[in-house]
């Protein structure tokens, strides 16, 4: 049976087969957690996702992980928030289910996600959440690879809001 749990740390320190990053379309790097994650994964990343040609919002790409403990990284492109009419619930959805596909086309068992869309794309953190757990709930009805799931909340406020849609 798959575990899905919360924790409050840095993504980028995760032992999992994969992290998922939440990415911009250029996949080339950007503030927040992107920028962490190329900060960590170092230069061999940028290089790979120049290959990869970009990315739609909704879906998602695989690279290596480089020099992070995770053997590969994810990169998932959420939604800018516009006030919740412009198909956004959809395209946050599709993030987190293109990474589950993807992690069970590579037979990857854990998995690391951020809150995808909450930073500087200002997804209300409340409803990114719903849609997040209600996600990978539904994903792991369907045969997958994938055996443990974390939402890894850096700031405090995020870790508590998983834990109480958690129980």
């Amino acid at each position: 049976m798959t575990t899905i749990q919360a924790i409050q740390g840095d993504i980028t320190k995760q032992a999992v087969d994969a992290i998922v990053n939440a990415a911009n379309t250029s996949l080339l790097g950007g503030g927040g957690v992107d920028g962490a994650i190329h900060r960590a994964a170092g230069p061999e990343l940028v290089f790979e996702c120049r290959m990869l040609h970009g990315c739609k919002t909704g879906d998602a790409k695989i690279t290596k992980g480089y020099r992070l403990p995770a053997k590969y990284i994810i990169h998932a492109v959420g939604p800018v928030w516009r006030g919740g009419q412009h198909n956004e619930p959809d395209l946050l959805a599709s993030c987190y289910r293109r990474a589950m596909e993807i992690a069970t086309a590579h037979n990857l068992t854990s998995l690391a996600f951020p809150n995808i869309s909450t930073g500087i794309y200002g997804y209300p953190k409340d409803k990114a959440a719903e849609v997040a757990i209600t996600t990978i709930q539904q994903c792991l009805e369907q045969p997958t690879s994938v055996q443990e799931v974390l939402f890894v909340c850096f700031e405090a406020d995020n870790f508590l809001l998983y834990q109480q849609l958690l129980k």
